[in-house]
């Protein structure tokens, strides 16, 4: 079982990195920036909630140990620069490939983070900040509101996601299980929440009574 769940771990991996570099590559085309702006907001979205991660558990940050992934991210970004054009729909397209990056990077920060020792809640979290840090970092950096401060499903689905593969993991599940339904929950949530328009209700201004 080592193998398959090591094998499932490197591919998420590859895919998360793809997923969430094309997600940052697209934002920059919207920006229109140049070649070295796509590859850094790319690699800020796929390695920053990572990062942020990593820095809070006080472990060696993990992408600084696989220029593959780096790499992986770069050819992500510089595809988009050449082929962004040709993509007629960039922003749903956008939306989609983020919303899997999440997905994985819910599960994947879960099981880094429970690896390292970390308690039941705080693997959630954990998650929780790898899939949702990244994209808001390069919000930021482009000038947006962040994804996870606006009244989208977001960082909901990927806290339910992190959850369930915890919980499933607790309940000595096998581990390629558990991370595959905590990745399918979060991608599930936040596709039924693009398609269905499912939005967190927001702050209105309530007066107060006279009298």
């Amino acid at each position: 079982m080592g193998g398959v769940f090591d094998g499932l771990i490197e591919a998420l991996a590859w895919t998360g990195t793809a997923a969430f570099a094309t997600a940052g590559a697209l934002t920059a085309a919207r920006k229109r920036m140049d070649p070295v702006g796509f590859v850094l907001v790319a690699a800020v979205t796929a390695f920053g909630g990572g990062t942020v991660r990593d820095l809070i558990l006080g472990v060696r940050v993990g992408w600084l140990d696989r220029p593959d992934l780096v790499m992986l991210a770069s050819a992500c970004a510089l595809a988009v620069f050449f082929t962004a054009h040709l993509i007629e729909r960039r922003v749903t397209m956008l939306l989609w490939v983020d919303a899997a990056g999440m997905a994985v990077f819910a599960v994947l920060g879960a099981e880094a983070a429970s690896r390292h020792g970390a308690t039941p809640w705080v693997a959630v979290l954990m998650g929780t900040i790898t899939a949702s840090f990244g994209g808001l970092i390069r919000d930021v950096i482009c000038g947006e509101i962040p994804l996870i401060l606006r009244r989208e499903i977001y960082a909901t689905a990927a806290a339910a996601g992190a959850a369930a593969s915890v919980a499933l993991n607790g309940l000595e599940a096998e581990r390629v299980t558990s991370i595959t339904a905590g990745l399918v929950l979060a991608f599930a949530i936040r596709a039924a929440a693009l398609t269905g328009g499912w939005s967190l209700p927001a702050y209105r201004v309530r007066t107060r009574p006279e009298g």
